[in-house]
């Protein structure tokens, strides 16, 4: 029986087919590769393809299939991959694992059976199965209740059973089918495309795709001379992954990065679809009311809080060496160039930059290849490079410029000076007639110190407009790179000084900018020093309302030599006026208090007159007070009219003041 079974099984899931080979393949830098496989197809037969499962989804966004034999392509056809469920589901069967026979059975109540039981043929509908206690030692039974044709119900071990088999094809059928969704799910990793073709004879396909792939890498190997263009070396790292062997495979490396995503389109979808149904398809509800009391609704509000969270992982790259430049006397092999003919064919491609190998290549599966794409000559200028301030040293460094007429793709480079290894460096992809700085190793025969020096504000310039004053002022920096060569021989230095917003370069002049950094170009005599003084200023605005300085503060302003004449007049105006108001208000104050003190003296004089009117012979007091009395309404009267011509002078005043304002302009 189980013979059987697995010649079944074996059968469904083995499809046939004639398999084209592989004879194309283009590598990208973005996690796919370009296949197209080719030969002929007996007549008849279809073509057969293996992918995958992961790679369905690619290929079915990209596939593309010929008939190079002057027929037609009539259909593709490739295996549906539903979830596991889904097929258990259609089949109606549920298996677990170690799931006992007679509880698959118990799911069959009301099927007949046929039972090879005894050494006789037991024939019955199953009634039910369950698992029944045999003891401590023998664990349970397995225990099928049949109904016989007789009419007998009978209670069988199953485990005394030889043969069992559902009389019912249809359940047969799902049995099948479940054991198979089974099989396909836990063993098949591969799956099948069918090209059909329509034509007499045997038929030449063609059929072109893209898949996922591991991406190819490049790896140079540059030789620098003390004079004269250096030699660069490139070569290409490729991996085959497909799972079969490639023989003399056209294979073509691209550089760039074309854009290309995940479209889920091999796994079926299913939309749920709303349940709608007639109104008088519903049966009419029971209405309940309320009695006759005032209710109150409490509405409660949930309100939840969703956070995302991101983890950035930074790696940074940096070439750890030692020694000095020229110091790379190892005992290591010399990196030079290697005996290679180099036969690939370079292009623009749009824009991406692709390498041809002029010669088919060949590659077990699970193999990698080591080609070379490029071996020229290209221009280098041998130099120093500082950047990182937390050394005392600058770095061995190489100006490359791509004469080569290609683009260089990005990747490590093994540096070689004098024969010897030198170093290594990174590079970005490097595009003809780019230029790119490498550096390779530490010079320990320059050093290197800084000193930061940075000056009071001072003021740049002041305008004025509307009552508004706008200083401007900037604070001068000054970076000073002392640099001590201690080598017989004479060097250039490039320095690297960040580029900060907002903060402006004075001097000097950089020789190139890029996108986060200035570099200066420094030329070391041999056995000696040079210094390196870049000055930055950060300019500062500040704003002040003109109405609300004081005639001091009005002065400083004056006094500003960046000031002009004509603005220089109109503040000293400004300031004037305010000035001879502030000496109104000020004498404004003191009547105030002279009003305030008189209205204190009268009443008094008033309650003392009060007193002595009351006693006898005081009438020579009385009218002493009376005259000073009289003096006090005097003085008063005096002081409130002095009091209302500088209230009417602080008027026309102020009213001045705002229209010398309102009319600044400089």
């Amino acid at each position: 029986m189980k013979q059987i079974l697995s010649l079944m099984l074996a059968a469904a899931l083995t499809m046939s087919g004639a398999e084209l080979p592989v004879t194309r393949v283009v590598i990208y830098k973005n996690g796919v590769a370009y296949y197209e496989r080719a030969g002929a197809v007996p007549a008849g037969e279809t073509a057969r393809l293996e992918f995958k499962a992961e790679e369905m989804d690619d290929v079915l966004k990209s596939l593309v299939v010929e008939d190079r034999g002057g027929g037609s392509v009539t259909q593709v056809r490739y295996e549906l991959d539903e979830p596991l469920e889904k097929k258990l589901a259609d089949a109606g069967v549920h298996l677990s694992p170690g799931q006992p026979l007679v509880v698959l059975l118990d799911q069959w109540k009301g099927a007949r059976v046929e039972m090879s039981y005894g050494g006789a043929m037991v024939k019955g509908t199953i009634l039910s199965g369950r698992l029944a206690a045999a003891g401590q030692e023998q664990g349970q039974r397995q225990e099928l209740t049949l109904l016989l044709d007789s009419g007998e119900m009978r209670m069988l071990a199953i485990e005394n059973a030889t043969g069992i088999r559902l009389e019912d094809a249809r359940l047969q059928g799902q049995l099948q089918a479940a054991l198979l969704a089974y099989a396909q799910s836990r063993t098949r990793e591969k799956r099948s495309v069918f090209i059909d073709a329509a034509g007499q004879g045997a038929r030449n396909l063609a059929a072109r795709y893209v898949v996922p792939a591991p991406v190819w890498k490049s790896s140079y190997r540059l030789t620098l001379p003390d004079t004269g263009d250096a030699m660069l070396e490139g070569w290409a790292i490729v991996e085959n992954n497909t799972g079969e062997d490639w023989s003399k495979v056209e294979l073509t490396v691209v550089s760039g990065r074309p854009v290309s995503f995940i479209s889920r389109l091999y796994e079926p979808r299913y939309v749920r679809r709303q349940v709608a149904s007639l109104p008088e398809d519903e049966a009419v509800a029971p209405e309940l009311y309320a009695g006759a009391v005032r209710e109150e609704a409490v509405a409660a509000e949930l309100m939840a809080d969703a956070n995302e969270g991101r983890a950035r992982m930074a790696v940074r790259l940096a070439p750890g060496t030692a020694g000095g430049v020229g110091a790379g006397r190892f005992a290591a092999p010399a990196p030079m160039m290697s005996s290679v003919a180099v036969a690939a064919a370079a292009r623009e491609a749009g824009e991406l930059f692709e390498y041809k190998f002029g010669t088919a290549v060949s590659a077990r599966r699970g193999e990698s290849l080591l080609l070379p794409f490029v071996q020229q000559k290209i221009t280098a200028r041998r130099l120093l490079m500082y950047s990182d301030r937390s050394s005392a040293h600058p770095r061995a460094a190489a100006e490359l410029t791509n004469s080569t007429g290609k683009t260089l793709d990005g990747g490590p480079i093994t540096v070689a000076q004098a024969g010897s290894y030198a170093g290594e460096a990174l590079m970005e992809t490097f595009k003809a007639g780019d230029k790119r700085l490498i550096s390779y190793a530490m010079d320990l025969g320059t050093r290197i110190t800084t000193k930061l020096d940075s000056s009071t504000a001072a003021t740049r310039q002041i305008t004025a407009r509307r009552g508004v004053i706008t200083t401007r002022s900037a604070v001068e920096t000054k970076t000073t790179f002392t640099i001590n060569n201690i080598d017989a021989r004479a060097k250039t230095l490039v320095v690297e000084h960040p580029i900060t917003p907002g903060v402006k370069l004075v001097s000097p002049a950089p020789a190139e900018t890029t996108a986060n950094d200035y570099r200066f170009n420094v030329s070391l005599p041999a056995n000696g020093g040079q210094t390196l003084a870049v000055v930055e200023e950060r300019e500062m605005a500040q704003t002040t309302q003109v109405s609300s300085m004081t005639p001091d503060v009005l002065q400083s302003f004056i006094l500003n030599k960046t000031l002009s004449a004509a603005a220089r007049k109109q503040l000293e105006e400004i300031a004037s006026q305010k000035r001879e108001l502030n000496g109104v208000e000020s004498e404004m104050r003191s009547l105030n208090e002279t009003m305030s003190e008189i209205t204190k003296d009268q009443d008094r004089i008033r309650q003392n007159l009060s007193a002595l009117r009351q006693v006898a012979g005081q009438e020579q007091r009385v009218q002493a007070y009376a005259a000073e009395l009289q003096k006090g309404d005097t003085r008063m009267v005096t002081a409130r009219d002095r009091s209302a011509e500088l209230q009417k002078r602080k008027t026309a005043l102020e009213a001045r003041i705002q229209s010398l304002i309102e009319g600044l302009d400089f």
